[in-house]
């Protein structure tokens, strides 16, 4: 029973979403992405991450600068069925939420001549806190069976409780340099890379006490678990990318290497405890692989993107894009990309238009696939396919001053799991705003 119940609750950690983009990729990286959101043949400031190789095709020597925030908002919802549950149905529901109120992010370009260096500071994974306030069905779920199991049903749920909290978060720093060349009039290619920091954060306890109403066991810990730990972790991403321009058309490819990333463990308590007696801080105690030090594999997964994009008007553009995340390649914790049918594959479109010389609307579609299956998916870990809608606007605030303003919404697929003793509905929500400047000096 400890060991069962334990795991469940450590993976939590691992588990906190990001807001756009693929399963530990954050493509939300300026605020111009939220409002039309198929960016890859940008040939704009936010071209530092969508599209760098067009940075060679910016208009006009000089610096370029952007500084953006956002905040996201989702919730994780969980609807449970199992036989010992006493409320009607047998179901049970559990919401997680997660916030990051403020998600900073700064692009800059040098383009002198057929040169441009670019580089970036920007959260590319992650980026807020997790709380689950009520602990999670498949804690609660293997506690009671195998309470009943060892007690031959005589020890009912009514007889005792069980507490369980997580709050966590984690963030994925990524600095950003590189260098973009114009070969031609239609031809440029980029090559630069991206040193990616990760940061987390957990504290947690997950206890079970039978009631005091119960005689000569009234108040005993049946079990108890702590968790206070900090993980760590660096890699690098080399970048490649080339951008064809060809009259009314652009074209903007990019590819992110794999990263190979592994956090390492920083444990201030991880202790397990059943009837008040710790259990030996050796491999069989279900904690061991977050001892202090220990090492867990977390790669950022390699991307492909591709876009065209095309001026219909002079006053109005659209676009259309392509990534692919190479996701079952990334070492993640467990090896659970096995279970993955495939990549995540995601379908963009974007266009905008310029009502004025001062104004600019724009809106954008995108699709994520993520190919999940159910050995994937998990209370602690789960993903949902969705679709998303972002729109906003570009305010010419002078010359060389513009405001990006944006909304960011999406909606996302039920995923619907039946195990051996019920069944369980995962669903998302998930808002971002954001708000940024652009300077031409």
């Amino acid at each position: 029973m400890r060991k069962i119940s334990l795991i469940g609750f450590v993976m939590l950690i691992v588990s906190i979403p990001t807001f756009a983009g693929g399963l530990l990729t954050n493509t939300n990286q300026h605020v111009s992405f939220l409002r039309m959101l198929a960016r890859g043949a940008s040939i704009d400031i936010d071209g530092v991450y969508s599209n760098p190789a067009g940075l060679a095709f910016l208009p006009g020597d000089g610096l370029y600068l952007s500084l953006n925030g956002q905040s996201a908002y989702q919730t994780r919802n969980i609807s449970t069925t199992f036989p010992l549950f006493p409320e009607e149905g047998n179901r049970r529901y559990y919401k997680g939420t997660a916030s990051a109120p403020f998600i900073p992010s700064f692009q800059g370009a040098y383009k002198k001549g057929d040169w441009t260096i670019s580089g970036s500071f920007a959260v590319v994974g992650g980026g807020g806190k997790a709380s689950f306030d009520d602990g999670l069905g498949m804690f609660d779920s293997m506690i009671m069976g195998n309470i009943s199991q060892a007690s031959g049903g005589q020890i009912t749920p009514s007889m005792y409780s069980i507490n369980s909290a997580m709050d966590g978060s984690q963030f994925i720093y990524g600095v950003q340099l590189g260098l973009s060349y114009k070969i031609n009039d239609w031809l440029s290619v980029f090559a630069g890379g991206r040193m990616n920091y990760f940061s987390g954060g957990y504290e947690g306890f997950l206890t079970a006490t039978v009631n005091s109403n119960i005689p000569n066991l009234g108040g005993t810990e049946l079990a108890a678990i702590e968790l206070d730990c900090d993980q760590t972790g660096w890699g690098i991403t080399p970048i490649l990318g080339a951008d064809v321009k060809l009259g009314k058309w652009n074209i903007g490819l990019k590819y992110e290497f794999l990263t190979n990333l592994n956090l390492e463990n920083k444990t201030r308590k991880a202790e397990v405890r059943a009837s008040g007696v710790a259990m030996p801080d050796d491999e069989l105690n279900p904690l061991a692989s977050f001892k202090d030090g220990v090492n867990t594999p977390s790669d950022i997964p390699a991307l492909l993107t591709a876009a065209v994009g095309y001026e219909i008007l002079p006053t109005l553009r659209a676009s259309v894009e392509y990534h692919h995340f190479f996701d079952k390649a990334a070492g993640m914790a467990g090896g659970k990309e096995k279970a993955l049918k495939h990549g995540t594959h995601e379908f963009l479109l974007g266009a905008e238009w310029d009502v004025t010389k001062q104004l600019t609307l724009s809106g954008g579609f995108q699709r994520t696939d993520y190919g999940l299956a159910d050995d994937f998916q998990s209370d602690i870990s789960f993903s949902c396919d969705s679709y998303s809608l972002g729109f906003g606007a570009a305010i010419k605030i002078t010359k060389h001053l513009t405001m990006n303003v944006a909304y960011f919404w999406t909606n996302y697929s039920d995923y619907d799991k039946i195990t051996a003793t019920g069944s369980t509905t995962y669903s998302r929500t998930n808002k971002v705003f954001g708000l940024g400047v652009d300077y031409k000096f």
